[in-house]
């Protein structure tokens, strides 16, 4: 069989699944109209030539609606890993770099040990032990604090929110390995789940009784903390920038960027570097209400980020802010 397929229907797709076993089969989700599925086309073609062990399948989603039903394709382009007729793996949205990375790691997979899946598994468990440990409370829901995207998600936020517990969460939909380990994992089949300390509290119905009982509040005891010790840092000095690196080494083109906007000014500041502390990483998102790095704060009250900090330089109000006159 060719290393680059294309599949009409169905019937074929099942077939192609049984015939390539335990070789890695990548399945592209696409639509004709959509510029960025030719885009990820091409980038799959170069795929096919670098592994010539797994194999690639274009599938026109609004095509074979059964199939993209079945996989929950709500949007394309997605990307479906397969091995022995079973999905391990999805990604989407066109991410050349990302689709580039899994298809290394999955393709080495098949071949580096006799028995694969139970490495994959021990790899995942201790991703997933990570993960539920990233922050003192953390919740796995569908979206983000700010959008979930479902009723279940957004319930537990607004509870969470009104009790006034610091949380750290995770969008299941943003990695399908997780999303479906987590549930083997902690032997919990269904979204959201709350975690604290790194043990399984439980879903929304759980959460609603703690909450009728009282419980909630002394269950998570380390969230108050946690943003008593965001509060310290934030006003650590009157200047304050949280940043991936520090002010001699900058970790990343936006914290880079703007470290070059502060020393332009002339103004004293501290940074923070938030790969030395994921609690505080994670935290300081929910915290301040803002999603990405870097986060500049003045006498403990959030800035913005880089965008804004550009836009104020631009309007000659940055020196002001950042002396506190504004």
């Amino acid at each position: 069989m060719a290393a680059l397929a294309e599949v009409g229907s169905a019937g074929h797709f099942r077939e192609l699944l049984q015939q390539r076993g335990k070789s890695l089969v990548v399945v592209h989700f696409w639509a004709p109209w959509a510029p960025q599925c030719i885009q990820m086309n091409d980038v799959m073609a170069e795929l096919a030539k670098e592994h010539s062990q797994v194999t690639f399948v274009k599938l026109e989603a609004e095509a074979v609606p059964e199939v993209s039903e079945k996989y929950e394709i709500s949007s394309v382009p997605t990307f479906l890993f397969f091995k022995n007729s079973q999905k391990i793996d999805r990604l989407d949205g066109a991410h050349a770099p990302e689709l580039t990375k899994k298809v290394q790691r999955h393709a080495s997979s098949s071949t580096i040990s006799a028995d694969p899946n139970d490495n994959a598994k021990e790899d995942l468990n201790v991703r997933l032990k990570k993960l539920t440990n990233a922050a003192p409370c953390m919740v796995f829901i569908k979206g983000s604090p700010q959008e979930p995207c479902c009723g279940f998600s957004r319930q537990m936020v607004e509870i969470l929110n009104k009790h006034n517990i610091m949380f750290s969460s995770f969008d299941i939909f943003s990695d399908e390995e997780v999303r479906q380990g987590l549930k083997t994992y902690s032997n919990w089949p269904t979204y959201p789940q709350l975690y604290v300390a790194g043990e399984l509290i439980g879903g929304l119905d759980i959460v609603k009784e703690l909450e009728a009982s009282g419980e909630l509040d002394t269950i998570c005891p380390k969230a108050h903390k946690l943003e008593d010790k965001l509060k310290v840092l934030t006003n650590k000095a009157s200047v304050m920038l949280f940043m991936k690196g520090n002010k001699q080494m900058a970790k990343c083109g936006f914290s880079k960027q703007i470290i070059e906007i502060l020393n332009s000014t002339g103004v004293d500041y501290e940074t923070f570097d938030i790969f030395e502390d994921e609690e505080v990483r994670q935290g300081l998102k929910t915290y301040s209400n803002w999603p990405t790095y870097p986060q500049l704060y003045v006498k403990g009250e959030l800035v913005g980020g880089l965008d804004i900090v550009k836009e104020l330089k631009e309007n000659g109000e940055l020196l002001s802010i950042l002396k506190g006159e504004n």
